[in-house]
């Protein structure tokens, strides 16, 4: 063969490994670019659920002890508040159907209250008619509940308040552990250090292993609606879980949606009390109108401010997520 024709052959298998390779690029900014609108999409929403958690709340009611984490939560309007953004985020607001599958792919949704939590999850139920139906409903509220190798119990909060039952004289006891460590005899409200991380790890435990229970019960109803998809709950941060029960909120997951011959999996949290006053900038980028958190370090062209994510995309404006820092 001519040394033309081998160059030409050489030209060709360059050619093919370069056309390979640009598409296998472009397919992996675009799959980039929509794991970072859907990051953003589940931040926002979970960002407002969490300032929906303190709507029409009136905390005039609330025991009046010092505890700025005593608030009383309305889940209901959370979990309205979550879908509505995430649905119009989606850009499926007015599409029931594809509302319902993007459901398929949300195992649980957990709202974080000061003395116990609830979690939001499928559960299955005999109707009127006698037929099996599947729908999410709200958990119990769950306790923060331990108890000691001496038969003592303690349900604890947030913070230091706790009640407290001692085995050995049958009393119970409720107060912030200062005020009640000289009244009891039992062994945890005298250390204060031993307490908190004491209170830290059963508060976990107990979202860890509720979360773990719903999501396995998701696995069995979405495998009959034919999603092969196997949920779990994700390795989360020892930082994160600390970060999680510092204050009321809400823990919403999304996993199994198909990006590609990849998937997309994360988690948000969002936290009610830093969401109270929240600012949310709406820009322009690349002359895209775009809306962020106004700690997110950007320094786009800044359009207007608005007090949630849902009234900026009402605005036509879409969101970004702080870590697409391009």
């Amino acid at each position: 063969m001519k040394m033309v024709n081998w160059a030409i052959v050489g030209v060709l298998i360059l050619l093919l490994f370069f056309v390979i390779n640009r598409l296998d690029t472009e397919t992996q900014r675009r799959m980039m670019i929509t794991e970072l609108r859907y990051d953003a999409a589940l931040d926002t929403a979970v960002d407002d659920a969490a300032q929906a958690l303190l709507t029409n709340m009136n905390q005039q009611k609330e025991a009046q002890y010092d505890s700025g984490k005593r608030v009383r939560v309305n889940k209901e309007e959370a979990i309205a508040t979550f879908y509505h953004t995430l649905y119009l985020n989606f850009g499926i607001l007015d599409d029931p159907i594809s509302q319902g599958v993007l459901n398929r792919y949300i195992p649980a949704v957990a709202v974080i209250g000061y003395d116990g939590f609830y979690v939001y999850a499928e559960e299955e139920f005999s109707n009127t008619a006698g037929e099996t139906e599947i729908r999410p409903v709200w958990s119990p509220k769950k306790p923060y509940a331990y108890a000691d190798t001496k038969g003592n119990s303690l349900s604890f909060t947030l913070d230091d308040y706790v009640t407290a039952y001692e085995t050995g004289s049958g009393e119970w006891q409720e107060g912030f552990r200062t005020e009640i460590q000289q009244t009891t005899v039992i062994p945890l409200l005298h250390d204060p250090q031993l307490f908190d991380q004491v209170r830290r790890n059963t508060i976990v435990n107990a979202i860890q292993n509720e979360l773990t229970y719903r999501i396995n019960r998701h696995n069995e109803y979405a495998m009959r609606t034919g999603v092969s998809y196997t949920f779990m709950l994700p390795a989360i941060s020892q930082e994160e879980w600390n970060n999680t029960i510092n204050d009321t909120g809400v823990l919403a997951f999304i996993q199994g949606i198909p990006m590609g011959s990849n998937v997309y999996n994360n988690y948000a949290l969002g936290g009610s009390r830093v969401l109270k006053k929240p600012i949310i900038v709406g820009a322009i980028k690349d002359g895209m109108k775009v809306y962020y958190r106004n700690t997110c370090p950007f320094s786009y062209p800044i359009e207007e401010t608005f007090e949630s994510g849902k009234a900026a995309a009402q605005k036509g404006y879409i969101p970004i997520s702080c870590r697409n820092t391009t």
